[in-house]
């Protein structure tokens, strides 16, 4: 895949059908309420397990965050492949009777006591965030892709849980694609779509560790902020090492280069949090502890004018942590 070719095909479909490399893809959309601390992300998901393409499945996936109440919502359907479409030409995906297209979603699942269907409509300008640099779209490292394909997706329409109905009036987010070969060994993955005292201002981040053979590299951490009109992409993988750090469930994070320093935090509790398996396919189950109302507080220096500015939201931010382990003290959510 050539540099000019993923600006243009970034939401492409990368799966072959019947394909023995072992293989996972995401479209997920996530948004928060403008004020309160509730938040929703949906996520349409191929897995192909490692050299048994017969056993691939199409994944829905749908989590409510409500930081008022504390009580979560989860639900998970899986869905024989044969009954899925994807397009490697475009953006159209159909998982069962759930579709995703540019703009538009809609879906259902009923999971244990739970019943959750959803149709919204997301609108937005901005270009596409890309966590590495173009080449590494290319490359056999790092072994997953991720990008933001639309931030700032100002989503509108409904969301049903046990018929109760929510109104879903532009709740500010992003449509987002990941895939590869197998899920990173451990990560934390942050965004945050607009600061509470600048709505204008676009946080991704990503501090992640690879383990080769039975060594593991130092954590890399690429950054992409967008702030005053300007992309500052602190993202070349070889300055990345040694930024960052986190634990359960906190994360500190500083990145410099000639235009901008950036430090912050992110940070959530417990409780904001749900634990989902994720399988991988190599073999083998993930835990993916997810919150996507966390809070951040960043300090930015533009070096250049000698300015510095500190951005904060309550509960806005994105904040996951994957991680093989069980000493978190989450239950699965799924």
């Amino acid at each position: 895949m050539k540099n000019f070719t993923i600006s243009s095909s970034y939401n492409n479909t990368r799966y072959i059908p019947g394909q023995r490399k072992g293989h996972y893809e995401s479209y997920f959309l996530r948004a928060n309420h403008p004020k309160k601390p509730l938040a929703f992300w949906i996520r349409y998901t191929i897995f192909n397990p490692h050299h048994n393409p017969e056993r691939a499945i199409g994944e829905l996936w749908f989590v409510f965050f409500d930081g008022e109440s504390g009580r979560h919502v989860a639900a998970k359907k899986e869905i024989p492949i044969s009954h899925c479409s994807f397009t490697n030409c475009g953006f159209d995906v159909h998982i069962g009777n759930a579709f995703l297209q540019r703009g538009h979603l809609k879906g259902e699942i009923t999971h244990a006591h739970v019943a959750v269907r959803w149709e919204l409509h997301y609108r937005g300008s901005e270009k596409p965030i890309f966590d590495f640099p173009l080449a590494y779209y290319e490359k056999s490292f790092p072994k997953a892709k991720v990008l933001v394909g639309l931030p700032f997706a100002a989503f509108n329409g409904t969301i049903t849980i046990n018929n109760k109905k929510i109104s879903v009036q532009n709740w500010i987010g992003s449509e987002n694609h990941n895939w590869g070969s197998k899920h990173t060994d451990h990560y934390a993955w942050g965004q945050v779509a607009g600061f509470d005292n600048n709505s204008h201002a676009f946080l991704e981040l990503a501090t992640a560790q690879i383990k080769i053979g039975p060594l593991w590299t130092p954590f890399f951490t690429p950054i992409v902020l967008r702030y005053e009109g300007k992309e500052f992409a602190l993202n070349s993988l070889l300055s990345t090492f040694r930024r960052a750090s986190f634990s359960y469930f906190n994360w500190e994070f500083h990145a410099k280069n000639n235009d901008i320093i950036l430090q912050g935090t992110i940070r959530a509790e417990k409780k904001d949090f749900v634990c989902l398996p994720y399988y991988n396919p190599p073999g083998g189950v993930k835990f993916c502890l997810n919150s996507k109302i966390a809070s951040c507080r960043m300090t930015v220096t533009l070096r250049k004018i000698s300015r510095t500015v500190v951005l904060e939201t309550k509960h806005r931010a994105a904040f996951e942590i994957l991680t093989d382990k069980n000493d978190h003290g989450l239950e699965p959510s799924i």
